[in-house]
């Protein structure tokens, strides 16, 4: 049940982000794409983030990869749908840089109430 709510509550800040710079404020994407793509990026970026790097690493460097993924993600799947090379980078960077202040929060969340005890020393610290 925690994974679960861990991860509705990174698909919301996601999608939210997404939403707002992909769709509204540079009008790059349809919605539906942005979900597509919050669902792909949530469930790398939980996996390998969040459960792997995060209880082996600290806050900062775990952070630091989910900016370098996200950006990849956001870029590499957005190139699908549209032809906007310049446009898209800067959006999946502002975007990506956005959803790397919440999951530096986030991750003290799945420190404190995901990961099992002996893991949370590492990932709590900075």
């Amino acid at each position: 049940m925690a994974h679960l709510k861990a991860l509705a509550i990174k698909g919301i800040m996601t999608l939210a982000v997404l939403w707002l710079i992909l769709s509204v404020g540079f009008d790059l994407l349809s919605f539906g794409t942005v979900f597509l793509i919050t669902v792909v990026l949530g469930a790398v970026s939980y996996f390998a983030g969040d459960l792997s790097i995060l209880p082996k690493k600290r806050n900062m460097i775990a952070t630091a990869s989910d900016f370098v993924l996200t950006f990849l993600i956001i870029f590499l799947m957005g190139m699908i749908w549209t032809g906007n090379v310049g446009t898209l980078a800067t959006a999946s960077f502002i975007a990506a840089l956005i959803i790397a202040v919440g999951e530096y929060f986030f991750h003290y969340y799945v420190a404190s109430n995901v990961l099992p005890k002996r893991k949370r020393v590492a990932a709590s610290n900075n």
